[in-house]
C-alpha cells in the first residue's frame, strides 16, 4: 500500500475516533485535534482556557508533534505546568497542503505511540 494511502486510512481512523470521543456528534478538524493534543500535553483537561491559553495549547501540541521529526526539543515544565520547547531546526517552507500532510503524519504517529489507534 502506498504511503499516502496508508496515511489517509490512519488519518480517517484518528478523525473518526477523536470525533466520536470528543466531538459531541460533530466531526473535528485538524485544528481541533491539535488543540486537544495541547490540552492532553498540558495535563489539565478540566481547566477553562482563555483565548491566549488556547493559542499556547496549540503551540505546545505542534512542538510535541514535531519533536520526533527533529524540529523541537522538550526543555522543561514551568511553575504553572506549561511545557516549553526549543527549536532544534527551522521548519522548511511548506505549502499549505504539505503542512497539512506533515501535521497529519505527526498526529497519526502521536496517537499510535499513545496506543489510541
Amino acid at each position: 500500500m502506498a504511503r499516502d494511502e496508508q496515511l489517509k486510512i490512519l488519518w480517517e481512523q484518528v478523525e473518526n475516533k477523536i470525533s466520536t470521543d470528543f466531538g459531541d456528534g460533530e466531526r473535528l478538524d485538524l485544528d481541533a485535534i491539535i488543540y486537544l493534543i495541547g490540552v492532553q500535553e498540558y495535563g489539565k483537561p478540566q481547566k477553562r482556557f482563555k483565548k491566549d491559553d488556547k493559542i499556547n495549547l496549540m503551540h505546545i501540541a505542534i512542538c510535541r508533534l514535531l519533536e520526533p521529526f527533529g524540529y523541537y526539543n522538550f526543555d522543561f515544565i514551568d511553575d504553572e505546568g506549561w511545557p516549553h520547547y526549543s527549536i532544534v531546526e527551522q521548519l522548511p517552507n511548506l505549502k499549505a497542503g504539505e503542512q497539512s500532510v506533515l501535521m497529519k503524519e505527526a498526529i497519526v504517529q502521536y496517537f499510535q505511540e499513545k496506543k489510541y489507534i
